[in-house]
Parts: C-alpha cells; structure tokens; sequence
C-alpha cells in the first residue's frame, strides 16, 4: 500500500473560485488515491448552502475546514467583488495560521495549493515546510497576462485602456487595452494595487496548476513553460469542470430538461451569464426583444436587474421573481419559442442535451470550458472580471464565438441580438465554428483521458512527489 501523501488546499473567499478548487482536489485524488486533501476555505459572510451540497458530493480523501466568516462590513467599501475575495483570505490569515499548525501536529503536509486571490496564504507554506503552489481557475491567457502586467505597469504610465497598440502578450491572441481585465483598467484603484502585489508572490511558488490544455491554448500554454523565462512551472491540468448532471429535486431544473427534451436537435440557444452575472434592466428588455425576434428556440436562465455586472455573488436576490422585469405580453407571446427560468439551471446537463445548438454565455471560464467539453459554439456577451478577453479568445483567436456589437448607448441593441443568434444557429458562419468546437471538444477529452496530457502532467508531478525524502 503507497504511503498517503497530504495536501493542504486553500480557496479564496468567492463561490466562483472555491467550486474550480475543489474540482481540482478530486481530479487530483482520483488519479491518485494515495493522496489525501484538506481543504481549509475563507468565507465571506455565510457559506452558501451550495458549497455544502458540493462538498457532499466529495470522495472521502478530501476532508474540509470552514474557517470563521469575514463580515463584509469589515472591509473597505466599493471595491469590486473580486478585491473583497482576495481581502477576506487577508482577514482569514490567523484563522488559517491556527488550522494548519493544528492539523500539521498531527499530520505533516507535503504540500499547499492556493487559489490565485489566495496567494497571500503562500508564507504558511515555507513556515509549515511544504511546497507551495496555486491553482489558477481562469485561462493561460490570463496567467500570461498577469506576468506581462508587471511589465506593462513599469514600462508605461497611461491607462490600459488608452494604449494605442494592440498588447501582445508572448503566445496570445492580441488584446486592444479596453479588452484587459477589470483590475487592469484603472491604475489608481486599490484593485489594481492589490493585483500587482498578488502577481509578484505568483513568482515565489514551486508551480502553477492552470485549468486549460494544449488543444485549446497551445500559444500561452508554450509561452509560459519556456525554460529561462524566468517563471515557476506552469503545468496545464484542464479542462477541469463539473461534472454533476443531476438536477436532484429542483423543479425548474426538472421542467427545463423535460422541455429541452420535447425540441429538435441543435435547435436551442441557452443564454445564462454564469452564477452571478446581472444586466441592467434596460439590456434586459434589449435581449428579450432580440431573442423574440430572432425568431429561434431559446432557453434563458433570468435574474432580477442590476447596473452592477456581478450583483449576485454575494446577494442571491432572495424574494425577487426576476420575471416581473420581462416585458409586459413577452412571455405569453414566446410561450412555443422560449422557455424563461428563474435564477438557475443545471448547466453541465443543459449544455449536454442534444437540442442545444449555441449557448449565449458570459465567458466566465467555467462556463467556456463547460462549453468546449460539449462542442456547444458560442455568443459571446462578457461583463466584469476577464471575461473580455475570453471573449477575444473565443471570437479572434479560437473562432468558436460570435461577439455582437455594442451601440453607442452602451447597450447590444435587439436587432443585433437576433443578428449574431442567426448568424450562429442557421449561418455559414455559425456552421464553420460548429466544425472547430467539435475539434475542440475531441481535444478537451482526449487531454482527460488517463494517457492525456492533463493526466499525464499531473502524474509526472505526483511521482516527482514520490521521491522526495
């Protein structure tokens, strides 16, 4: 029987990022039993109810800690949710101090892996003599460009947003300055300040776990793991997703499939913007006129309108019918098109049902790599965090998306909504990007596969683990 090996996992504060790290744990101790996992988790506010039902679902080797709250009150206001995250595992550090030197007097851990927006707990791992390394959810694109922003930020003074040139960053698809990130755009922001002391530590660590394979990001992915680039190992593990397709007792969720059920193949175009992805209300009306006058078979995952992008991470809007805001006769009149459903839907199982035929998306990393898994191509419609260069990614370099076209107001205005649906369920165009997702998709198993190169990655590492004294 192999000697168990322990690791040390810790997540930053934000749902969005707990889910990715806890997918990777299993990943991780299903290839290899011998590994067993703690999983100590910073919270801001409450759990929700849906991390616990998570981690239910885990194998038996991945134990996990919930650490005392951070009351979101305690943190500086109006910054972005992403900053609040990264600052909740700051205020959590005596917490994880406490935990691990408990648990490290009973067990000794080989190694820590952070989330990205938990690097701060990084010190922990030379104090308690383990290796360090973070897990990075998003795409290698971002990882590269977290590096080149060091290097951008020395280089030049003006706003990214008013660079002149495309920035080429070493392996990708080239950005215009507004595509950059949220915490790129404004250099006088705490944000941006603390972004730039989160890259510095990434340069500290024994390795980088990144959650995107050859097939989908062969550029970056070479560009990062250049030998005398002077960064840490790079080692792409993806596509990392979830993988439960139950709807359990939910009855939205039971009723959408059994509707998706009754439609042609490929005929439906899903629309959600993630787990917690908003649009103003006046957007609201605009992609409700645009999917009606499409003319084709939609299912929309709704929530209530807000002028904040990312409103429902921490404010599910408990008590809101999100369909009040619809425009008045919509969904009488789309009742045979569309099929409208509150808040949430089981998106691994929608995405793998054989009616859908494109997926309106956010491009949170998540949901792109839950749609290349599928072969599901792509409307992209980004709103906060990288989303937008995903979306270049996805319509400039990978070509499996159609990104429609902002107004002058600021809105995607109906006529263009239904504009780029057609162009994707029934164009030439649409036909062409169906071809590369499915290629795609070939290339996302084939790297999951147990002789894969994501599997191959992390097990090659694993035996390095092996025979250290």
């Amino acid at each position: 029987m192999e000697k168990t090996m322990h690791i040390a996992v810790i997540p930053s504060a934000g749902f969005s990022h707990l889910v990715p790290i806890l997918q990777f744990s299993r990943r991780l101790v299903e290839l290899h039993p011998e590994i067993h996992v703690t999983c100590i988790i910073p919270t801001l506010g409450s759990p929700p109810s849906a991390s616990k039902t998570i981690l239910e679902t885990l194998p038996p080797n991945i134990n996990s800690i919930f650490l005392p709250p951070v009351n979101p009150k305690d943190l500086p206001q109006g910054l972005p949710m992403a900053a609040q995250f990264q600052l909740a595992v700051t205020h959590s550090l005596s917490s994880i101090h406490e935990a691990l030197k408990s648990l490290t007097l009973r067990t000794p851990f080989l190694a820590m892996v952070v989330d990205s927006f938990a690097a701060v707990a990084l010190d922990f791992a030379h104090e308690f003599n383990m290796l360090s390394y973070i897990y990075f959810p998003a795409a290698a694109t971002t990882l590269s460009t977290h590096f080149y922003l060091l290097k951008l930020d020395e280089e030049t003074s003006c706003e990214c947003r008013d660079l002149v040139e495309p920035i080429k960053v070493p392996g990708c698809v080239p950005f215009h300055g507004k595509d950059l990130y949220t915490q790129a755009q404004d250099r006088t922001s705490q944000f941006y300040k603390l972004s730039l002391q989160r890259y510095k530590r990434f340069f500290g660590v024994n390795g980088i776990f990144v959650n995107s394979f050859l097939g989908m990001e062969r550029g970056p992915i070479k560009a990062l793991t250049e030998e005398g680039s002077g960064k840490p190992p790079v080692y792409a593990v993806g596509p990392i997703i979830q993988t439960d397709k139950g709807c359990g007792n939910d009855a939205n969720a039971i009723e959408c499939v059994a509707w998706l059920d009754r439609q042609q193949p490929s005929s439906v175009l899903y629309v959600c913007f993630g787990s917690g992805g908003t649009l103003s209300h006046e957007q609201m009306i605009e992609l409700a006129y645009g999917l009606e006058l499409s003319g084709h078979k939609f299912l929309w995952v709704v929530r209530g309108p807000s002028n904040t992008p990312n409103a429902t991470y921490l404010d599910a809007q408990n008590g809101v019918n999100p369909l009040k805001f619809l425009p008045f006769g919509f969904l009488e009149r789309t009742k045979e098109q569309g099929m409208v459903i509150p808040s949430w839907a089981p998106q691994v199982q929608v995405l793998g049902h054989s009616s859908i035929g494109g997926f309106l998306s956010h491009c949170g990393w998540n949901s792109t790599l839950e749609s290349v898994v599928q072969g599901v191509p792509l409307i992209t419609w980004p709103l906060f965090a990288e989303q937008r260069m995903n979306a270049v990614v996805l319509s400039e370099g990978l070509k499996v998306g159609l990104r429609p076209r902002v107004s002058e107001n600021g809105l995607i205005e109906k006529v263009e909504i239904a504009k780029v649906i057609k162009g994707l369920m029934e164009g030439e165009e649409g036909k062409e990007m169906l071809k590369r997702m499915k290629k795609l998709k070939e290339d996302a198993i084939s790297a999951l596969k147990e002789d894969g190169s994501s599997a191959k990655t992390i097990s090659q590492l694993v035996q390095k683990w092996k025979t250290l004294p």
